[in-house]
């Protein structure tokens, strides 16, 4: 080791020099000597030097925006639209150098750049800017906002579900470029419909018709969509498509590829990732892709110069959002149909009543086949009530009546049999054989289920019960009050014990079955498609789906039996559906008609004549009773508003999931519904979203949950 190295090992050697070096580089750096999160001393921007800010704070009480200091090291990345990071929270008292300093760090989004600001304090500088890429247009915030104040809740809460999180190597790569327009598709089997080819026709020559359309059963509807986004593309703009589930998004992906070709389309669904969901999006926002597939979240895709916005099945609980402020897809879709003039179109094999008061109002236009062409593409529907089964021997000793049973057989010469059960599971519900009182858990109360063939255990506590017996006539005895999916399907495998038997959940869904002799056991919205075309279908247990407390019972039981049923083959193809239900309730009697329009005209109004949504427009506000009460008193509500309730709060039971609106295990909470008449909407959700931004501010302790435009009233 030398002598200069033994010299500066010691403690203390050569500090003068090394600080004198270090002082010396600073001066010579180009960046300014301000600490990089608050930039005291440096200058500001020349031109436009405020900043106006969205941060990301969900609450109500600070729904609005907040002006920065932009300094000149950020003047070119701080665009309006670009994501930043900002001190928020400081107070007015901690200024140094005319400088507001202190607070948390918090992200936000710059939405416009200022000459000035209308705050005459001390200004914050922007911390940041986490990338240059503009992810917030002015289209997508005046959207945002709109929803925003539709459902009461805050700008902060709809930009969490409208803009997806960064992710920087996505960002990093170029996308590519845009493909010129296709040409007008061909009408093909549009022409099914009566208004069919005109539609494709208005949407190729710029225009923006509106329609709800009750698709034929078949497997052609994703490729009638496919052929509405290339008209909506040979125009010059863009199309948006969401659906329910990510199969269905698969269907019409790959639909879009036969009919337009790879790199004219995006596909947006959790099931990419987020990185490649990321670039996807990016690519939309860019304007590299013109097309737009996906699931609920797709609903606020960027889509330049959108012509068409398009919702399958919207009668799906998918479409509605979990997060606050819960805005429904059909709504959101409806928001951008009118704010951008576009195209709208609402599909499905069924009509929900909301499609319904679209077509009464003249907001959209019906788009149907005639009837002939209908009976050519329908199931025969055959029906077996309550006096059927009392009759009939096979159904008292199977379940199955004879009816069903020889539809079974004869289907399964030709093809597979889809058999629809309202339940997963072995036995999911059970009541006493002899008095058909439900059996409950004598620790919580909680129902009973046999979820294997030998183990019985509360649906709430997850108890075991070893030694039940009933507590009004003592039977030890219990009875099936639903069986479920596994339960039917090994019934069914004894009883047709050549045949294979596939079963499809929650627990496993399965995509599609091959065009060969097979027994598919289904729970409602998890059935696959088949090959061809099942040629028999079993819709079991009817009562359990229109006896549900629900208004929406009958709407959902008729679309649940109408999406099963249009994967059958059609009548002159010999497909048949078996339906177990009593035929004389309308929902049954639509089925068999194949008449979902109707079905819906008369529930909307019957809604009419009761108030009901959507005729009204119906807020739920749930909490504990007494700051419930409080809170109804105290918010201002509109003249003609109508309270009904309050009335006690479904509770979360003990180990499942909490839903939106559920009391916390343990505690008793009510709701109240608030009604108004039709266009009074936004004057009660404007002040529900007042009132709860006034009672936040003061720091309540007590929540209150809003949910405007209920999905479950009772």
């Amino acid at each position: 080791m030398s002598s200069e190295n033994e010299q500066s090992a010691e403690p203390g050697a050569g500090a003068p020099e090394q600080l004198a070096l270090i002082r010396e580089t600073v001066r010579q750096a180009k960046v300014p000597r301000a600490k990089p999160r608050t930039w005291r001393g440096a200058a500001l921007a020349e031109e436009l030097p405020v900043a106006r800010v969205l941060v990301n704070k969900g609450v109500l009480h600070l729904d609005q925006y907040f002006d920065y200091a932009v300094p000149q090291e950020l003047d070119a990345d701080a665009q309006p639209g670009v994501r930043v990071r900002v001190r928020f929270g400081a107070g007015g008292r901690n200024v140094q150098g005319g400088r507001r300093e202190g607070g948390g760090l918090i992200d936000g989004f710059i939405v416009e750049r200022r000459a000035d600001s209308d705050y005459r304090g001390a200004l914050a500088a922007l911390a940041s800017v986490v990338s240059p890429e503009p992810v917030l247009g002015p289209e997508l915030l005046a959207l945002c906002r709109a929803v925003a104040d539709r459902y009461a809740g805050s700008l902060a809460d709809v930009l969490q579900l409208a803009v997806p999180p960064r992710n920087g190597r996505a960002e990093a790569k170029p996308s590519p470029d845009p493909l010129p327009p296709p040409p007008p598709p061909d009408p093909g089997t549009w022409e099914r419909y009566v208004q069919g080819p005109a539609f494709l026709r208005a949407l190729a020559e710029g225009g923006a018709p509106r329609a709800v359309w009750t698709a034929l059963p078949g497997p052609h509807w994703p490729a009638e969509i496919a052929g509405a986004v290339a008209a909506t593309l040979s125009s010059g703009r863009g199309a948006l498509v969401v659906v329910p589930d990510g199969r269905s998004a698969a269907r019409v992906d790959t639909a879009l590829t036969e009919a337009l070709g790879a790199g004219r389309h995006a596909l947006l669904t959790a099931e990419s990732g987020p990185e490649k969901r990321y670039r996807q999006w990016l690519a939309v926002r860019r304007g590299s892709v013109r097309a737009v597939v996906g699931t609920r979240a797709a609903m606020f895709a960027p889509v330049r110069d959108l012509g068409l916005v398009v919702v399958w099945d919207d009668g799906d609980s998918s479409h509605s959002d979990d997060n606050a402020p819960f805005p429904h897809v059909r709504e959101v879709l409806e928001l951008r149909a009118a704010q951008g003039r576009c195209g709208f179109l609402l599909g499905g094999t069924s009509c929900t009543v909301e499609a319904a008061q679209l077509v009464e109002s003249g907001w959209a236009l019906p788009l149907l086949a005639d009837r002939e062409g209908l009976r050519r593409a329908a199931p025969l529907v055959r029906t077996v009530g309550d006096g059927e089964l009392a009759r009939d021997g096979a159904a008292r000793s199977a379940r199955l009546p004879s009816l069903a049973w020889g539809a079974v057989r004869d289907g399964l010469r030709t093809g597979p049999v889809l058999i629809q059960v309202p339940r997963r599971g072995y036995a999911p519900r059970l009541a006493c054989e002899r008095c058909r009182t439900p059996a409950r858990c004598r620790h919580c109360a909680g129902p009973l289920e046999a979820p294997d063939q030998q183990a019985l255990n509360c649906a709430w506590c997850g108890q075991a019960e070893r030694a039940w017996s009933c507590a009004e006539c003592g039977s030890t005895r219990l009875r099936a009050r639903i069986v479920g999916a596994r339960r039917t399907a090994e019934e069914l495998g004894r009883a047709f014990p050549a045949v294979p038997v596939r079963t499809s959940g929650r627990d496993h869904i399965l995509d599609a079955v091959p065009d060969t002799p097979a027994l598919v056991v289904s729970t409602p919205g998890a059935e696959p498609v088949a090959e061809g075309g099942y040629a028999a279908a079993l819709l079991l247990d009817g009562w359990a789906m229109l006896g549900r407390p629900d208004l929406r019972a009958g709407e959902e039981a008729l679309r649940r039996w109408l999406a099963a049923s249009a994967l059958v083959r059609g009548q002159e193809e010999g497909g048949t559906v078996v339906v177990v239900a009593e035929p004389t309730e309308r929902a049954v009697q639509a089925l068999v008609r194949w008449d979902p329009a109707g079905f819906a005209r008369r529930e909307l109004a019957e809604r009419a004549e009761l108030g009901f949504p959507p005729v009204s427009r119906m807020a739920s506000v749930t909490g504990p009773p007494e700051a419930l009460a409080a809170f109804l008193q105290t918010a201002g509500l509109p003249p003609e508003a109508e309270i009904l309730g309050p009335v006690p709060a479904p509770s979360t039971a003990p180990g499942r999931a909490r839903r939106p609106g559920d009391a916390p295990p343990g505690e008793t909470w009510e709701r109240a519904l608030v009604r108004v008449v039709p266009g009074r909407g936004a004057a009660l959700a404007r002040a529900l979203k007042t009132a709860l931004a006034a009672r936040t501010a003061k720091g309540a302790n007590e929540p209150i949950r809003i949910r405007i435009d209920p999905p479950d009233i009772g």
